[in-house]
This record gives C-alpha cells, sequence and structure tokens, in this order.
C-alpha cells in the first residue's frame, strides 16, 4: 500500500499540484499584503481617513473604538472592512489568473496551429508534413515548401 501511495504522490501531475498550490499560498500572501498596506490606505485617506480593516458593526449595544476593542471584549461584530479587503484580495487574484490562463491558451493554440499532418492526394490518408513518399500508397509526393 505504501509503494502504491509513494507511486501515486511521484506522478509528475501530482508534483505540479502541490508546487502550484504552495507558489498559490505564497501569491495570496503577497496580494493581502498589496491590498491591506497599498491600495486600502490611500483609499481611505481619500474617502475621509478611514481605515476599512477596521470599520465594523457592533450587534452587542455596547459602545467599542475599535474592532479590536469589540473582539477583546467578545462583542457580537459584523466586520463589513475585512470583508471588502477580502473581496478586494479575491478579485485581483481572479484578474491574474484570468490572464495567466488566457496567455496560456494563447501559446498552446500558437502551437496547435502549425499542422503536423497532411492527406495524401491519391489515397486521402494522413501522412507526415515532410513525407515524400506516402507509407499507404507508395506514391511519390512533392514536398510542400513552407
Amino acid at each position: 500500500m505504501f509503494k502504491e501511495f509513494k507511486e501515486f504522490a511521484m506522478r509528475g501531475n501530482m508534483l505540479d499540484m502541490a508546487i502550484g498550490i504552495i507558489i498559490g499560498a505564497a501569491f495570496g500572501k503577497i496580494i493581502t499584503s498589496l491590498v491591506n498596506d497599498l491600495l486600502m490606505p490611500p483609499i481611505g485617506l481619500v474617502m475621509g481617513k478611514v481605515n476599512f480593516a477596521d470599520r465594523f458593526v457592533n450587534l452587542s449595544g455596547q459602545p467599542y473604538a475599535s474592532l479590536a476593542e469589540a473582539r477583546a471584549a467578545g462583542a457580537a461584530t459584523i466586520n463589513y472592512g475585512i470583508f471588502l479587503n477580502t473581496i478586494i484580495d479575491f478579485v485581483i487574484v481572479a484578474f491574474v489568473v484570468f490572464l495567466l490562463v488566457r496567455q496560456i491558451n494563447r501559446m498552446k493554440k500558437a502551437a496547435a496551429s502549425e499542422p503536423v499532418t497532411r492527406a495524401c492526394p491519391y489515397c486521402c490518408t494522413e501522412i507526415p508534413i515532410k513525407a515524400v513518399r506516402c507509407p499507404h500508397c507508395t506514391t511519390e509526393l512533392k514536398v510542400e515548401q513552407a
């Protein structure tokens, strides 16, 4: 059973997926820092010196000056500022993944658009593009100049 698991874990796709998850987690931390440390402070400044990470709705009825104070007291809160930051994180990550997948698809289309076979004009079987003789009907063919 251990041998089977080792073979499963060492397949190329499994290793590629593990590497992707690790890089994705690190990328997520970078995006979170970008949003929290670079994007939201100027947006908050423009909107009247608002710190979005500290925006919340207090459900307990007791007044609290900050989210940290409300959490320390164990008050029930709706933390819409943190939720807003998380939505911005998600939108940025989704956009970057979209751009990455779009570029990969473009490269695949460019590689796949070049034909590697052609039809023999006599027997209509698919033959390699550079073939000078059909392997099925043995007809000599002209090599197409690209």
